[in-house]
């Protein structure tokens, strides 16, 4: 796949402002995901200071997602526990506002945007059985990605519980998965 540097340059600039904006004006109240060259660590990060916070072993914790009804812009304080995040675009479906859950896609609408999403981490959580969907997140575009001399995958970020109305299996057919970053 062949990216043109006029579509990279505009993306290498965002995220120098972003790095500089956080480093002048200290942490911001939500992190733009897709910011990030390796977002695992920022996500393993955010994990890691729940469990000092509270003196917990790090391996009885794990993520719940609220999908938030605000903008990265209308955000102005951060979350008590875990983090704000933003910049994931959904393909194959989308996420209504209205009625809180993934919908299917609009007509000659190939991507959209989710919405702010706190990640809170929780200990000893016990994932819900149904009436969500287990979605894969990726950096890029190409669903795959190999493991890296971190044990991580290069590509894959982590998988996001979306709230959904349909079963898992609908959602799966559909192929719906989110990315950190299009190709234009």
């Amino acid at each position: 796949m062949i990216v043109s540097i006029g579509s990279w340059v505009p993306d290498l600039l965002r995220r120098i402002e972003f790095i500089q904006e956080w480093y002048d004006k200290n942490k911001p109240p939500v992190f733009w995901i897709s910011g990030f060259f390796f977002p695992q660590a920022f996500i393993t990060g955010v994990m890691q200071n729940h469990a000092r916070k509270y003196q917990l072993p790090i391996d009885t914790i794990t993520y719940g997602y609220n999908m938030q009804n605000e903008t990265a812009e209308t955000v102005h304080e951060p979350p008590s526990d875990g983090a704000y995040i933003y910049g994931f675009f959904l393909e194959g479906a989308r996420w209504d506002a209205d009625s809180h859950t993934l919908q299917e896609s609009r007509n000659k609408e190939l991507y959209t945007e989710l919405p702010v999403i706190h990640l809170l981490p929780i200990a000893n959580r016990k994932a819900p059985k149904d009436g969500f969907y287990m979605c894969p997140m990726y950096k890029t575009l190409a669903r795959f990605g190999v493991l890296s001399t971190t044990g991580h995958s290069t590509n894959f970020v982590m998988a996001i519980e979306i709230p959904s109305d349909q079963p898992e299996r609908h959602w799966i057919m559909r192929g719906v998965a989110g990315f950190s970053s299009l190709n234009f």
